[in-house]
């Protein structure tokens, strides 16, 4: 015996609603927004003190917090690893991921690691747990620009569109920009304390100052010009362009702490040129100094650092004046800089780590872990709490080549104590 006609027709009915339904709360569930947190549960770790040498190698590039943990972007996700001396990555220590959106960049200070994500967002965590500190809306992230590789080193230590910079007493502020906006907000609670419109794609933003001033670009009308914009209020206090310069700039932040962010001074030139011209940057126009003006020459602090014919110089970058030479380097350049150390890095991969004050040697090995050699070319870098982090890519470097052509190994990532 079976249904009645009509019985078997309402159960069919009510079978292929529920299966809608199912289908829905699947799809829903899959696509749906979606933020997950995983705070950590074991203990903040303490600073490491590691004896001057290589640590290890990495998958992905570190961006080091708090001299404490190791942070990573993924495409969707931004995680930490204890502890920093780890010869390799860990199991995270923390995690936050969000869907769909894709992660763009990522800047701390402190102990707040902040994350700008595609649509807009602006979340900011806590790098001790891992727990989300306050989030914010932001403008819509600049289009186009390079598709991040394998090792999020972009996302991590160059973030376009997404830099620090501290006021006086003690506050700091992010800023936040895009094709069409900018926006200041308070790093500690995420406040917003202003938003300005910008002309679009003729507008482009360089980085920020050390006395608080977002620096842009602006080639919307007539020769370009260098704008700074106050971190505090978006008003823009100075519109500047190098005496005698260049119609067309290029603009080239110098001594920054971190990425873009809390740069002491820049570089100007024009298309195509070898050299430039070298500037202090304050509170008013730019200070020229020539002892930045070569290309390679770069700020550590108050000192302008160069090497020539296997000679490291240091001069004052407000006088000009020699301070220090260092010597025996053979053909080297300078690698990266970060407070209190200027580091070099010779033609055989030996890092050489001086004091940009006085040219004292601070410390000098070879990079290289395991069996890997030092047949590689350094990629990108980044410098902080006394370590040193950089992309080794195999030689001869194919910049269009596909990830496993252009990284050395799977782990292309060295990291070293200095």
């Amino acid at each position: 015996m079976g249904f009645p006609k009509g019985r078997r027709r309402l159960v069919m009915a009510v079978a292929a609603v529920l299966a809608v339904a199912v289908v829905a709360l699947v799809v829903h569930r899959v696509l749906a927004p979606a933020e997950v947190s995983t705070v950590a549960r074991g203990e903040y770790p303490a600073a490491a003190q590691p004896a001057a040498g290589v640590i290890g190698r990495l998958p992905a590039a570190p961006l080091i917090v708090d001299a404490r943990l190791r942070v990573y972007a993924a495409h969707r996700q931004v995680y930490a690893d204890r502890p920093v001396t780890g010869r390799y990555r860990t199991s995270p220590f923390w995690s936050y991921r969000r869907w769909p959106a894709e992660l763009i960049g990522v800047v701390a200070s402190g102990r707040t690691v902040v994350s700008r994500w595609s649509d807009g967002q602006v979340v900011a965590l806590d790098a001790s747990t891992g727990r989300v500190r306050w989030r914010a809306g932001g403008p819509a992230p600049a289009e186009g620009g390079a598709v991040p590789r394998r090792t999020g080193a972009a996302t991590v230590w160059d973030p376009r569109g997404l830099y620090l910079t501290d006021l006086a007493g003690g506050r700091t502020v992010l800023v936040v920009t895009g094709d069409s906006q900018a926006r200041g907000v308070e790093l500690a609670d995420g406040r917003e304390l202003w938003r300005v419109d910008l002309p679009g794609p003729c507008h482009s933003d360089v980085g920020t100052t050390v006395s608080g001033q977002l620096i842009g670009l602006d080639t919307c009308a007539g020769p370009a010009t260098v704008e700074f914009r106050d971190a505090a209020t978006g008003a823009v206090r100075e519109r500047w362009r190098p005496p005698g310069g260049p119609d067309q700039l290029v603009v080239t932040p110098l001594g920054c702490r971190a990425g873009r962010s809390d740069c002491p001074g820049l570089r100007t030139s024009g298309p195509g040129d070898a050299d430039g011209r070298g500037w202090l940057l304050g509170t008013g126009e730019p200070i020229p100094a020539s002892a930045l003006d070569p290309t390679g020459a770069t700020l550590a602090g108050e000192q302008a650092v160069a090497v020539r014919d296997g000679v490291a110089v240091g001069r004052s970058a407000r006088t000009g004046a020699e301070l220090w030479r260092f010597g025996g380097l053979g053909p080297a350049r300078v690698l990266a800089v970060q407070a209190g150390r200027v580091h070099l890095l010779t033609e055989a991969n030996e890092l050489v780590t001086l004091d940009p004050v006085t040219g004292a040697q601070l410390s000098r090995f070879t990079l290289n872990v395991g069996s890997d050699g030092t047949g590689w070319a350094p990629g990108a870098v980044a410098a902080t709490d006394g370590y040193v982090a950089v992309e080794r890519l195999r030689e001869p470097v194919d910049p269009d080549g596909d990830d496993q052509r252009y990284y050395l190994t799977a782990e292309a990532l060295i990291l070293a104590a200095t």
